[in-house]
């Protein structure tokens, strides 16, 4: 089904913002022969997945994981390059180490075999069995939704409409994530290893749909990477190889307002500049957007936000043996805690965290000897918790909370040893422009998800494209690479922007101008 497409010329576009998605645009449209210039506020590129340097440490101030690092590699390759030319990846092993609270630890390998052994030796081989079935049909779940729900553009829910959509409910995807990774696993410990990642799409196991275990596939089978330098490694490669394929990247400036001629943006003017376009693709955080844009698109209800989080950076003079690259630290309660996140608005009252020390592989990201550990706490988002106001007091109890639970966790003198460190809070998320103060963006509820989440194209202008996790197809690293190529072809009209792309790959590879 044809797909709707900026109409007139766009020979030049201007990206607004150098995250992510704004640089996986560029690179669909740069290989698409379009004149590409990106503007940034930021003196670097990355947007969330941003690099603080304090010390000697190298902060990663946004994501910690990679998963589907081919997703990054079609960016490369519109423009004749290569992620893996670009950049070191890292296969970690274990993806994650599970900590819970009556003492016992799971290492979460991707390998099918080396699973299946840990999982009975955790709990026994029924457990096993299911996890081998359980693997099966995450992988079935994936390969029906990738290419018509995820990987793809919608301008109508008939859309939807298919015989992919037939097979996702025939696989129990409408049904709720919790029952029916239960169907596979007994053991609660281990549901809670293949549906936490539901937190990242704002619902709580319960109510997610289990169409969402897509995440958990791509945590718990497909693979999980760390670059060499560091998660900011990824966009700084990216804005390379946009350069390089003839990109103007502009650092330090500011979007101030849109121009316009009727229904189209014939103008992006910046604190230093006015730059002429034929057409504007839009990455910051939906408000922002939407501000530039001079309107909200109307809605049947408010769009809601996603959980926030409460993130220590922390650069240590010493570690903790029982820590991988990315350990989850579960607490006892488990429903509670999406109740106080999602409903009540309260703080976790027994928090399961993320601990993720980057040193453990790539110790260059320190001064010798010291260690970084990024510590991410779940908590409300502002809509429903504490407002931003309320964080200048909160976060240094917060903070002395988190050391104090992570002391009882096994983390002896963790609050000692700090020696540099970076608190952000849900009103440091909010003062850079994202909703609610989360950097979750939109909650993942049916209302919100495919066809029925905030568009990439809007209403009342013609020429103006989203991207990024507010729009399709979502929160996460792949899903936002994802964005960026759908926001492209929205501009070229093509499923994947194609048709000039040999011609400029063959003049990078001769080193000729674009």
């Amino acid at each position: 089904m044809t797909r709707r497409s900026v109409p007139g010329r766009t020979d030049h576009i201007v990206v607004v913002g150098a995250g992510l998605a704004g640089l996986a645009t560029s690179l669909h449209l740069l290989g698409s022969g379009r004149r590409v210039t990106v503007i940034e506020r930021d003196p670097l590129p990355g947007g969330r997945a941003g690099r603080i340097n304090r010390g000697g440490y190298r902060i990663d101030t946004g994501p910690t994981v990679l998963t589907m690092p081919d997703l990054a590699d079609e960016a490369f390759a519109a423009v004749g390059d290569s992620l893996r030319a670009r950049v070191d990846l890292i296969p970690l092993h274990p993806a994650y180490r599970a900590r819970f609270a009556d003492g016992s630890s799971l290492d979460v390998h991707t390998g099918a075999d080396a699973m299946e052994a840990e999982i009975e030796r955790f709990a026994g081989a029924s457990e096993a069995a299911g996890y081998r079935r359980l693997r099966s049909w995450l992988e079935r779940l994936y390969q029906v939704q990738m290419r018509r729900f995820i990987d793809a553009n919608f301008d109508s829910p008939l859309q939807l409409l298919t015989p992919d959509l037939a097979r996702l409910a025939a696989l129990g995807g409408f049904s709720r994530l919790d029952a029916r990774i239960g169907r596979y696993l007994d053991d609660e410990r281990l549901r809670r290893v293949f549906s936490f990642q539901s937190l990242y799409a704002g619902v709580p196991p319960a109510r997610a749909l289990a169409a969402y275990a897509v995440i958990a596939y791509m945590d718990t089978v497909a693979g999980v990477y760390f670059p060499r330098g560091g998660m900011h490694a990824l966009p700084q490669a990216m804005a390379d190889a946009a350069v390089r394929a003839g990109a103007d990247l502009r650092f330090g400036q500011e979007v101030t307002r849109l121009e316009r001629s009727g229904n189209r943006v014939t103008a992006v003017v910046t604190s230093e500049d006015r730059i002429a376009c034929d057409a504007v693709v839009l990455t910051p955080d939906l408000p922002v957007a939407y501000r530039l844009l001079g309107r909200v698109p109307s809605r049947p209800v408010r769009i809601k936000n996603a959980p926030s989080a409460v993130v220590l950076h922390a650069g240590t003079d010493r570690t903790w043996p029982g820590l991988a690259h990315h350990t989850l630290s579960f607490g006892a309660a488990w429903r509670r805690t999406f109740d106080e996140l999602t409903r009540t608005g309260e703080l976790m009252s027994d928090p399961s965290l993320l601990i993720t020390r980057p040193t453990a592989t790539d110790p260059t990201l320190a001064p010798a000897g010291r260690h970084l550990h990024y510590i991410l706490a779940p908590c409300p988002n502002t809509d429903i918790g504490p407002e931003a106001a309320e964080w200048s007091d909160l976060a240094p109890r917060y903070r002395e909370s988190i050391l104090k639970e992570l002391e009882q966790r096994g983390l002896d003198g963790i609050g000692s040893a700090i020696e540099e460190e970076c608190l952000v809070t849900p009103a440091d998320w909010q003062a850079q422009g994202h909703a609610a103060g989360t950097p979750f963006s939109a909650a993942h509820t049916f209302a919100q998800t495919g066809p029925f989440r905030p568009r990439n194209l809007v209403r009342g202008t013609e020429n103006a494209v989203l991207a990024g996790c507010g729009t399709t197809p979502g929160v996460g690293v792949p899903t936002v690479l994802v964005s960026g190529k759908l926001a492209a072809a929205r501009i070229t009209g093509q499923a994947t922007p194609g048709p000039g792309r040999a011609r400029r790959a063959k003049a990078i590879s001769e080193g000729t101008p674009s």
